[in-house]
């Protein structure tokens, strides 16, 4: 048991220690109020807590008029649930390809800088780009954050989706791999002890 405590504390501490990502799934039904929008989209979100930057991808698509704005909000009161103001710039991420139903946007934002804030988000904040970052990566990590995609038919959002941490492939290789070596070793283990008793 010893050996798997020390394998479960390897892997978190190994995988990605300076990298957490978090996706989402947006739609209609997950906005605020819920709509029935035909829309559907897909976020990944990476937050590296080195560089202080926030990687924001999303792909989007069958939205029912052309996009105003997007952006991360945070934080709702209770995880999955709820509104929030924006966290992030505001009206919408730099570059984001508004006017369009469907689209796909790659960009990343530099949390030290307070344009990559809502004003009023850092100022509900702490003040600092600092005090923002916290408060959006407590928000992001405790499952408290959404992004989502205003429209002219919606333009509370049209859709939307609660961001979460996604499983690491390293973290689970390592997890899987120290598994199977002490069920080896505990099944060898049994071996040796029923021939002993032989």
């Amino acid at each position: 048991m010893a050996v798997f405590a020390i394998m479960l504390a390897g892997a978190s501490q190994i995988s990605y220690a300076d990298s957490f990502v978090f996706v989402a799934s947006l739609s209609g039904p997950a906005e605020a109020p819920p709509n029935a929008s035909p829309g559907t989209g897909f976020t990944t979100v990476t937050y590296n807590s080195v560089a202080h930057t926030l990687r924001v991808q999303v792909s989007f698509s069958g939205l029912t008029a052309g996009n105003t704005a997007s952006h991360i909000h945070s934080a709702t009161a209770v995880p999955g649930a709820g509104t929030a103001g924006v966290a992030t710039t505001v009206p919408t991420f730099p570059g984001f390809p508004t006017g369009t139903t469907s689209g796909t946007y790659d960009n990343t934002l530099d949390l030290t800088n307070l344009s990559s804030y809502n004003p009023a988000f850092v100022t509900a904040n702490g003040g600092t780009a600092a005090s923002a970052e916290a408060a959006l990566i407590a928000g992001i990590s405790s499952g408290r954050a959404y992004l989502n995609i205003h429209t002219s038919n919606f333009p509370g959002g049209e859709i939307r989706g609660f961001l979460a941490n996604a499983p690491e492939p390293t973290t689970m290789l390592l997890l899987g791999t120290g598994l199977a070596g002490i069920a080896a070793k505990l099944g060898r283990r049994r071996k040796v002890n029923k021939s002993k008793e032989a």
